[in-house]
């Protein structure tokens, strides 16, 4: 089997693909390494939000290449997981069929912060935090599995 045969397709999906799977695609893609395809989508897409970019950049991760995408860009392609990270993405989602597996973990959407930068940067690095955390625990157990 190829290298590129035996990567596992990823797609993260959140409301307007501006923060949440943003940021999700750019640590999978940091952490997975060559193991990972990765892609991320919105129900709603608009742009990536600036503040993600800056936060992603003090984790180390560039994202700023990274673009909104379209959910229905993606209902035809196969994908060996489908998570979505928050909930009107899981609500609005349409249904992957050639997905092997749905998950869902719900984060807080930064770009709803309010107050000054400085505030709405503690929020943006806590979301971010918690993304990391919860991608490398996909990666330590997609890691596991292929062990065994």
């Amino acid at each position: 089997m190829s290298n590129e045969q035996s990567k596992e397709r990823v797609l993260f999906l959140c409301t307007g693909n501006s923060c949440r799977s943003q940021m999700a695609e750019g640590f999978l893609r940091e952490l997975g390494g060559d193991a990972f395809e990765v892609v991320s989508a919105g129900v709603d897409p608009t742009r990536i939000n600036p503040l993600a970019i800056r936060v992603m950049a003090e984790a180390a991760v560039d994202i700023s290449a990274q673009y909104s995408k379209s959910v229905d860009e993606m209902t035809d392609q196969h994908f060996d997981y489908v998570i979505t990270v928050c909930d009107r993405a899981r609500e609005a989602c349409p249904v992957f069929p050639r997905a092997a597996r749905s998950l869902h973990w719900s984060f807080d959407d930064p770009a709803g912060a309010k107050g000054t930068e400085d505030e709405r940067l503690i929020v943006f690095r806590r979301v971010r935090d918690a993304i990391s955390e919860r991608v490398r625990e996909f990666v330590l157990h997609i890691d596991r599995e292929r062990d065994v």
